[in-house]
């Protein structure tokens, strides 16, 4: 399969058509694409023609196209559309999308589309995924699966597939219960199409099955699929019935969102922002983490001026200079240790007492510093600095980085315990701390130190 690449040129041919309603050539050219880079042009095109592009597809693959979309994209392009032509996509959809697309209506729009849906059975499958949480097994889940009673025979089993297939984009597991619909195990096809017809299911199936519960957190629903290699997972509520099934694509946008979210955090940006959003929503997620950066400068400020008398003795004068020095080097540090910790909680790597990390850490650090000073005292060397001088530096150094790696690596895990994504640590929040607490040590150190 040749590779879709999105070139200026095919924009600017499909604008030009869309401007000259040249249906038949802009079909022509969009019926050869797959629906996510059909998704991907109309991110490109501006308001008035992406809407054009939507209503031309034919509805079948609109509706795909309309899930892959860029969210914002896909806001303007829903308040364009009637009421009437929403419930008709979300007809198209499986219900975990037919969910995100009705979570990015208002209340009354979603209860008037819904309305107009007269498929009953899928009403009460969206109002029921509705009620959960969308990071959740329940919110992430859709309620389209291939599921056989355990006392069925294969014959009976086969027909019954055939008639749910019809409603299922793609088969991906087939999952046994008992009367109470209590999830058992799964059926493998080869054994199905395998064993005579008068078999029954209970002697073929495999008990073995991971599931997960409703309510589980999207992110032990992704831990679970990468560990076992899964492309569909069952979803059951308490009592072990069957709910639902997660796909592997819905599991991989929940992380590449939580990614972008956690790399936001480590920025110092706290919503979920682009860059083509507005002033005003740029600068409502930038701002608090600013702020915060402000004070922590402001304090560095107060502490330096404490330190004011260094400034007028020319043999320790040279002390100052190495303040961006020391705060950068802590900065580092701490980012570098709290990046290490949250990329291993997210994988669920770190495991036993923060005792046992802190200490490998400060061992690490403590190698990295040595190298560090050294490097520092060979610098003193070459411009005649004052050994006294540079060992000041070099003992400050080591000092500083290694409290930055225990900050940075502890208050990650102190917040994963409290329930708090780890991801907030890093960026400004680290960084600022490392900064005060290294100008701190650093003219402590070179009181004690040199004597002043």
């Amino acid at each position: 399969m040749e590779t879709f690449e999105l070139s200026r040129e095919l924009i600017e041919r499909l604008t030009e058509l869309i401007s000259k309603r040249k249906n038949s050539a802009i079909k022509k050219i969009i019926d050869g694409f797959h629906y996510a880079d059909v998704a991907e042009i109309i991110d490109e095109l501006d308001h008035d023609q992406a809407i054009y592009l939507i209503k031309l597809i034919d509805s079948d693959k609109t509706s795909d196209i309309l899930t892959e979309l860029d969210e914002d994209v896909r806001e303007k392009i829903l308040n364009t559309l009637s009421l009437k032509e929403i419930a008709g996509e979300i007809k198209e959809m499986d219900t975990d999308d037919a969910v995100d697309i009705l979570d990015e209506l208002t209340d009354e729009r979603k209860e008037k589309v819904i309305s107009l849906i007269k498929d009953e059975d899928l009403t009460e499958n969206i109002r029921e995924l509705l009620n959960y949480d969308e990071d959740s097994a329940g919110g992430l889940m859709a309620k389209e699966l291939i599921s056989v009673h355990e006392n069925w025979s294969v014959e009976k089993c086969l027909r019954e597939i055939r008639i749910q297939a019809k409603n299922i984009t793609r088969v991906h597991s087939i999952y046994v219960t008992n009367r109470k619909n209590e999830l058992t195990g799964r059926l493998s096809l080869k054994d199905l199409i395998t064993s005579p017809s008068k078999s029954k299911i209970s002697d073929i199936y495999i008990p073995k099955v991971d599931f997960v519960y409703v309510n589980d957190p999207g992110e032990e629903v992704a831990k679970v699929m990468s560990k076992y290699d899964l492309e569909a997972i069952p979803v059951v509520d308490d009592k072990k019935k069957l709910l639902g099934r997660i796909t592997i694509d819905d599991i991989v946008d929940f992380i590449k969102e939580e990614a972008e979210e956690d790399y936001l955090l480590a920025a110092g940006i706290s919503n979920d922002v682009e860059a083509d959003d507005s002033i005003f929503e740029l600068t409502k997620a930038r701002l608090p983490w600013l702020i915060l950066g402000l004070f922590g400068g402001l304090g560095s400020v107060f502490i330096l001026e404490s330190y004011e008398e260094i400034m007028l003795k020319p043999s320790l004068r040279a002390l100052f200079f190495y303040t961006p020095l020391i705060a950068a080097m802590a900065g580092n540090v701490g980012v570098q240790s709290s990046a290490i910790v949250v990329q291993g909680l997210a994988n669920d790597v770190i495991k036993g007492s923060i005792i046992s990390r802190l200490f490998k850490e400060v061992s690490l650090t403590l190698l990295n510093g040595i190298i560090l000073s050294i490097i520092v005292i060979l610098f003193g060397l070459a411009i005649n600095q004052p050994m006294d001088m540079s060992l000041t530096i070099s003992a400050s150094m080591i000092c500083v980085i290694i409290v930055a790696a225990l900050i940075g690596t502890s208050v990650p895990i102190i917040l994963d315990r409290f329930g708090i994504d780890p991801a907030i640590a890093t960026g400004p929040f680290i960084t600022t701390g490392n900064d005060i607490i290294g100008i701190i040590l650093f003219f402590y150190i070179a009181k004690v130190i040199l004597v002043f």
